[in-house]
């Protein structure tokens, strides 16, 4: 009998491990490359054909059945494959699942197979594609297999409003070559501006000498010489950098005297040293940061300054995809540079949740890492091509009690507040997760009222919804008590970061953007809270009980409330239609608003000016001209989103905060608009300009994959944002005669321009170890047989190649227009240390 169950056991063992085991296959050796065929599919519609094609590299048949894809898409895909091979069903968020049907026969090594799909938008750039393949076999359900190479086919689509060669050539050739010796070498623009003759010299014999309430800037300063190769002294000398105290001052104002016998900053406030300082390095040469000197001549100027706007801030969104504490670091000294003063850190979202917190350690265990997972009971799953494994950048990660302590070290050292967001209700998938396995762990070991004491969603919750970025269980429900609990203690622990640092903080932003329709219906919480407080009639009374018991929770710790738009609006109907208007609720509150919907065409175009006319403070963080993850223009080989807008560094150059409609010409497509959209949306009045406190640019996660790919969105638009935000009220953007103002645009980009690439760009090129700004596209056009090329950058190189290859940084210098084969013809353009931007290809 004993061997009769042995035998038995022997076989269930063998058959267990059978249905277990996975082929013997590597996931590597698939390749899959993806094209776009045709827009406009389907008798113009707007649809897309697109195609897979998937290639065995290895030694073994991948096999018919057993297995599936998962992968990520931003964009909606059709479920039936058009080949008729393949069936494409989306799990939650951006995340498919690719199955191959019975038509499929496997792929023997070195053979491919083609899935053509219907995708529901055309497409419009290379961020249109899938992303993060991976196989998933049938026996093995909860381990995910990357694969090999992925390659994006190029497209040459011809839709309406197509950014060409020849289109860039045209937008190019107004601009002048300011020489630069006409260009002011302060940047942004200061006040006033007068150039002296002569040139200070800073070498080991030149002192720093400061006011006490200075201590810190001076130290500063001495570092940052010191990077250059120069040791000063902080010793008074015969020659001095003085940092002086002078009385009457506006807080962040400062002068800047350079004799040829002495340097002087003055200023009220430590900060307005700290731009004199700023001043000082953008008037050094400069290629002093390309080799180390031990002295270093600036030119005699006499500055007097002081910012547009309280409030310059730059967003930059971790929680989808992460960036490290070092990147953070050295987009700070961007900001400080550029004089940036607010830093907007999107530390969370339904994708990750990136700050430790001691109180509740879940919401990094969890929350911060993403990979394969059926259930999202330990790790998030992978979202925007992070793959199946879990600890990879940039799909997981976090900052530390000591990461996060150090970034508000720094930042504070420059004068930055870092304000952080805790995105919620919606966009906390990675929070209710995170304290979803917190429940599940504490239930486990008998602790009930524990288990409740953070959870984020009422269980037995049947409430149906979906989000505009397709998650169907990420808003937090605000009936339960428990969710309290959860804010009490994430502010406390925040407050706790901020007084370990001693750094301030003044308020923390908490999100209110794109909560769906149908949220908390059938929540058995939401029915709970309706019979305690009648005054809720409906779900979307629950915004305004929400909101208002964060602005108690808050000003109890003397902080006050800052959120996206949604936060201080309250649903209506006018005429009968569905409409947002400022909830007068919360004005007396004086809450802070970011404003993103300014989208032209979408009818909310005068949100951010109803808000500050209705007694909210706004920072403008317009989707039209301050969203940095916006492609560039309509090109397919430029990256980014652009739903919104196409984004280039004219945009938040030319922004007119207190009327953007005036010079506003195209739609989110880049097509002419008529103007008529403007006629009856509210102005901005003298009181709601009081209420822009400021402006903001944002960079979304969602296509930032890498560090080099964060500073190609960033820069240099950067310094559009810098110029507008802290430069005084341009003339041309108040002048009413539209020639004059045209004309006065024209000459005040070209200069800005001249600027940028004749100074800022090669400063870049080392500063701090140097960015890796995007260079443009050259302009090319065709005439009178040859083709001239043009930059949008004066002070950018071209080079060129005549036999079809990509040029280099030893390519063919272009000087004069060229002769040549259209076909074959390369040009590109290339900074000072060699890097090059996109190809340009003539139109043929």
């Amino acid at each position: 009998m004993r061997y009769f169950l042995t035998a038995i056991f022997s076989i269930a063992f063998f058959a267990a491990q059978a249905q277990t085991a996975k082929p013997e296959f590597n996931a590597r050796d698939l390749s899959i490359s993806w094209e776009t065929l045709q827009n406009d599919y389907q008798n113009n519609k707007q649809l897309s054909l697109q195609a897979l094609v998937i290639t065995n590299n290895g030694h073994t048949a991948l096999p018919a059945s057993g297995w599936k894809f998962y992968f990520n898409s931003a964009r909606e895909i059709g479920v039936d494959a058009v080949s008729g091979n393949a069936k494409i069903e989306i799990v939650n968020g951006d995340l498919f699942t690719l199955t191959l049907n019975g038509n499929f026969k496997g792929i023997k090594p070195g053979d491919s197979t083609r899935i053509e799909f219907i995708g529901r938008e055309p497409v419009v750039n290379l961020s249109d594609s899938p992303e993060g393949f991976y196989l998933v076999w049938d026996a093995q359900p909860a381990k995910g297999y990357a694969t090999g190479k992925f390659t994006i086919k190029p497209f040459k689509p011809t839709y309406a409003g197509l950014y060409t060669p020849e289109v860039i050539y045209q937008q190019n050739k107004t601009i002048q070559d300011v020489p630069e010796s006409q260009l002011t070498k302060v940047f942004p623009t200061p006040v006033e501006y007068t150039a002296g003759a002569g040139s200070f010299i800073i070498d080991d014999k030149t002192g720093i000498v400061a006011d006490a309430a200075f201590k810190n800037e001076a130290t500063y300063l001495s570092s940052e010489l010191l990077g250059l190769g120069v040791k000063t002294s902080n010793a008074s000398s015969v020659k001095n950098i003085s940092l002086k105290l002078v009385a009457g001052f506006k807080d962040e104002a400062y002068t800047l005297s350079i004799k040829p016998q002495g340097i002087v900053i003055s200023a009220t406030k430590p900060a307005g040293i700290f731009y004199g300082i700023q001043s000082l390095k953008t008037l050094i040469a400069p290629s002093a940061w390309v080799v180390k000197s031990k002295s270093i001549a600036v030119n005699c100027v006499e500055v007097k300054d002081e910012p547009r706007f309280g409030y310059r801030s730059f967003l930059l969104d971790v929680g989808r995809n992460f960036q490290t504490k070092a990147q953070v670091l050295k987009l700070l000294d961007a900001m400080a540079l550029y004089k940036l003063n607010t830093f907007h850190f999107h530390l969370t979202d339904d994708e990750g949740w990136r700050l430790a917190l001691p109180s509740l350690p879940e919401l990094t265990e969890v929350g911060s890492q993403r990979g394969h997972t059926l259930d999202s009971k330990n790790h998030l799953p992978p979202s925007h091509g992070s793959g199946p494994d879990t600890g990879k950048l940039a799909g997981s990660g976090f900052y530390t009690r000591a990461d996060y302590i150090e970034i508000l070290k720094y930042a504070n050292e420059r004068h930055i507040a870092v304000i952080p967001e805790i995105e919620t209700p919606g966009h906390a998938r990675s929070a209710v997760k995170a304290m979803d396995a917190r429940y599940y762990r504490l239930m486990g070991e008998g602790k009930k009222a524990e288990a409740e004491q953070y959870l984020l969603r009422d269980l037995n919750d049947q409430s149906v919804y979906q989000s505009v970025q397709y998650w169907k269980d990420n808003v937090i429900d605000v009936s339960l008590p428990s969710t309290y609990n959860f804010f009490e203690t994430v502010i406390n622990d925040i407050i706790g970061l901020y007084k370990e640092a001693g750094a301030p903080l003044k308020t923390i932003n908490f999100g209110g953007d794109e909560v769906p329709a149908h949220v908390w219906e059938k929540s058995p919480a939401y029915s709970i809270l309706q019979t305690r407080h009648p005054e809720i009639k409906n779900t979307g009374d629950l915004w305004y009980y929400f909101y208002g018991n964060l602005n108690t929770m808050l000003k109890g710790k003397g902080l006050y409330l800052s959120g996206w738009e949604e936060m201080g609006l309250r649903k209506t109907n006018i005429d009968g239609v569905p409409t947002y208007v400022p909830n007068p609720d919360f004005e007396p509150e004086h809450l802070q608003t970011e404003v993103w919907n300014n989208s032209i065409g979408g009818g909310q175009e005068d949100l951010a000016y109803k808000l500050a006319n209705g007694g909210y403070k706004v920072i403008l963080t317009s989707v039209t001209h301050l969203y940095f993850d916006m492609a560039h223009y309509k090109s397919f080989d430029e990256p980014g989103y652009y739903w919104g807008a196409f984004v280039d560094i004219d945009k938040p150059f030319s922004f007119i905060p207190y009327d953007y409609f005036k010079n506003t010409t195209v739609d989110k497509n880049g097509l002419p608009i008529n103007k008529a959209i403007f006629i009856g949306k509210q102005r901005l009045t003298d009181y709601g300009k009081t209420n822009i406190a400021g402006l903001q640019g944002a960079l979304w996660g969602e296509n930032i994959h890498d560090a080099q790919r964060m500073e190609y969105m960033i820069f240099p638009s950067l310094l559009g944002l810098a110029e507008r935000a802290w430069a005084k009220d341009p003339e041309w953007a108040t002048v009413r005669d539209t020639t004059q103002s045209r004309e006065l645009y024209q000459q005040a980009w070209s200069n800005f321009l001249s600027v940028v690439g004749k100074r800022e760009l090669v400063r870049l090129d080392n500063y701090h170890g140097g960015y890796d700004y995007r260079l443009p596209k050259p302009g090319v056009i065709l005439q009178d047989g040859k083709y001239v090329a043009n930059v949008q950058f004066p002070g950018l190189t071209i080079r060129y190649t005549t036999d079809g290859k990509e040029p280099n940084a030893k390519s063919k210098l272009y000087k004069e227009p060229v002769a040549g084969d259209g076909k074959l013809l390369r040009f590109r353009a290339f900074n000072t240390t060699g890097r090059g931007g996109n190809v340009a290809e003539p139109v043929q």
